[in-house]
């Protein structure tokens, strides 16, 4: 039986790339911290994922492709990703971190829901 809370971040994979936020908040906790690969730090809530997403599209393209998922813990899973990052006319950005790169993404879930996402390095 597949792990549920992998089978929501491949539905928020999915979502992301996509671009359908309203999709996604549901599978994220009310207080969700969220990090914020452009700025560093961390955003919180809905109300900031929205803005920070919205935001980060306005200047660029991502997308990320989940490439292994890894129960690290009960209610954490680590995903390894390949991120490709575009600027708004399709060429490659390499700044600020959102270059394109292989990174792990690390959820922690509580009743179903993401309650924090932390973007690791991978060596």
């Amino acid at each position: 039986m597949t792990n549920p809370n992998i089978q929501t971040l491949r539905r928020l994979y999915d979502r992301f790339n996509a671009k359908d936020i309203d999709a996604i908040l549901p599978m994220l906790a009310e207080d969700v911290a969220w990090a914020n690969g452009m700025d560093g730090g961390h955003v919180e809530g809905h109300a900031g994922i929205r803005d920070y997403w919205l935001r980060q599209w306005s200047v660029v393209d991502p997308h990320v492709d989940p490439l292994r998922f890894e129960e690290t813990e009960p209610d954490s899973v680590l995903v390894e990703v390949r991120q490709t990052i575009r600027d708004l006319t399709g060429n490659p950005v390499q700044e600020k971190g959102l270059k394109d790169k292989l990174v792990g993404h690390l959820f922690r879930f509580e009743a179903g829901r993401v309650t924090r996402f932390d973007i690791r390095e991978l060596a």
